[in-house]
């Protein structure tokens, strides 16, 4: 994700997300969100609204699970239909940490230019809340710019990208999402390699787009999605997804409305 000094901006945040069955881009009922939604709990992984809110979530990278755990997703969702802001609600979050297996959770609202980082691992800290400062941030697994090898790779990746641009802030979201997102690399250093699950495991998910493996299961890249918000408010959210065992995509545009933002200052 790209965040620039003063949002609303050419701000762009990309994420592959690989778990669970999912239905695919569309305005949920009452037309305020929009975005991809967890098939099983209702959540969402990425998402965004009308009025400028943003927000998405990953889970972390660990062994130990609460067996009666909240759904990770819904947190996004509570952000994106209250009236919190992306602070409050982080706080807020921070409170009730515990009751959920490990997350990492961006809330941003773009109209009172906020962008808030909330993560409640490791367990032996306190849940961690800070503003994201303006850049380029990659959020993965683990915490938010971690030194995983792929974490890097897709930073350089993206750097690189627009540096090819020459500052046109008009990306074209599929060739980003080819180019950024479907990268099948593996990491063979295995001293780099987060050491969570056994190396074997580590190596099949070393990957930006996790391949579906013996060793995986059902575990694989099931959707990429990458979303971009202008200056003048325009918003493209653009997503590839695995229907049927098909790769199928969607975009969807639309112009944020900046009024309660300007209302709320």
């Amino acid at each position: 994700m790209a965040k620039p000094p003063n949002l609303p901006a050419p701000s762009v945040v990309q994420q592959g997300r690989v778990q669970k069955p999912t239905k695919p881009l569309a305005w949920w009922e009452g037309g305020k969100i929009l975005g991809g939604r967890d098939g099983l709990a209702g959540g969402t992984w990425l998402a965004c609204t009308r009025d400028g809110k943003v927000a998405f979530i990953t889970n972390v990278r660990e062994v130990e699970k609460l067996a009666q755990a909240k759904s990770r997703g819904d947190l996004a969702v509570r952000f994106l239909e209250g009236k919190k802001s992306a602070m409050e609600f982080a706080e807020e979050v921070a409170e009730e940490a515990g009751q959920y297996n490990g997350f990492n959770l961006i809330l941003a609202d773009l109209c009172s230019k906020a962008m808030v980082y909330v993560t409640n691992r490791p367990k032996e800290d306190k849940s961690f809340v800070t503003e994201v400062s303006p850049g380029i941030h990659v959020l993965s697994n683990a915490k938010l710019d971690s030194p995983w090898p792929k974490v890097q790779r897709l930073g350089d990746s993206f750097k690189e990208l627009l540096h090819e641009r020459g500052g046109d802030n008009d990306l074209p979201m599929k060739e980003m999402v080819e180019k950024l997102m479907m990268n099948t690399i593996k990491d063979d250093e295995e001293s780099l390699l987060p050491h969570v699950y056994p190396p074997e495991l580590e190596y099949h998910l070393s990957s930006i787009f996790v391949e579906k493996a013996p060793q995986l299961g059902h575990y694989g890249t099931r959707s990429t999605s990458a979303l971009c918000v202008k200056t003048s408010g325009e918003v493209t959210y653009y997503e590839r997804y695995l229907e049927n065992e098909l790769w199928k995509e969607g975009t969807v545009t639309y112009h944020m409305d900046m009024d309660r933002g300007e209302e709320e200052k």
